[in-house]
């Protein structure tokens, strides 16, 4: 059974963030899509923050807090798991550094969203401009961060497939939203407004599925329970829990020895 656990936390975030998008989206298309006081003389279709900055703003607002919050518990949920052992450990203390530089930049990113939304594109345009920068460039570093760490979390536990589906999931994020911010940026330098809010309203979709993968991360904590699945734990305790007395046993655990003889060498060398 699935149960309410850490894991609804990003699903709240991807769907606070895309009934925002869609909510804007459509009410913009609805109304006959109309000319915004924010919008250039040429411009026909609207970016976010213009639609964001009129009559939906407390919406905008609303939902971009929202999102941050729920997401920013989904960082924090996922490094208690690990470090409670509900999920698999982090094993070194590159990995940890890692883990907590994602985290702080993806909450710089979380106060960029907010203020953007909050100096609107009317009022403050240029102050609005800084906190967009923020918010792509937070989220985009954190991503790169969390995929350093499931890169070295799923080399070392092959058995655990989900750990590598959610690195190649988050790598291609890092890869298209970072070619994808750099075209924004180029179009909107030349001033060729459409295009730059078609990459825009892309940029914010494709973030959805960024915000949706922790699903992926956070789900096996609901059905193993207080189990240690891999970790600080001895190779004993490890072999005991996942397979008993399968005659997997001894290979894994002479496996699990020499993995952690590595991480242990590995981490003695940073400190």
């Amino acid at each position: 059974m699935w149960g309410i656990s850490y894991w609804i936390f990003p699903v709240i975030a991807g769907s606070c963030w895309l009934s925002m998008l869609l909510g804007l989206l459509l009410h913009w298309i609805s109304s006959g899509r109309p000319h915004y006081v924010s919008m250039n003389s040429s411009q026909k279709i609207a970016y976010i923050s213009d639609i964001g900055a009129d009559s939906l703003k407390p919406l905008f607002i609303a939902g971009c807090a929202a999102t941050t919050v729920f997401l920013n518990l989904s960082f924090f949920s996922e490094r208690l798991l690990r470090h409670n052992g509900r999920l698999i450990r982090n094993t070194s203390t590159f990995q940890k550094i890692l883990v907590w530089l994602s985290i702080i930049f993806s909450c710089m990113g979380s106060v960029g969203l907010i203020m953007l939304s909050i100096y609107d594109t009317i009022s403050h345009p240029e102050i609005h401009d800084i906190f967009l920068a923020l918010f792509i460039s937070g989220y985009i570093i954190s991503a790169f961060m969390i995929c350093c760490e499931y890169q070295r979390l799923s080399y070392q536990n092959h058995e655990y497939r989900m750990l590598g589906t959610s690195f190649w999931l988050k790598l291609a994020f890092t890869v298209i939203e970072l070619f994808v911010a750099i075209a924004f940026a180029y179009v909107s330098r030349i001033k060729n407004y459409n295009e730059a809010a078609i990459i825009e309203w892309t940029l914010a979709f494709i973030f959805t599925l960024y915000v949706y993968s922790f699903f992926l991360d956070l789900f096996p904590a609901a059905r193993r329970g207080s189990e240690l699945p891999c970790g600080r734990g001895t190779p004993d305790e490890v072999v005991g829990i996942r397979i008993g007395n399968n005659p997997r046993a001894n290979a894994l655990k002479i496996r699990l020895q020499h993995n952690l003889a590595r991480d242990n060498q590995a981490e003695t060398g940073l400190l």
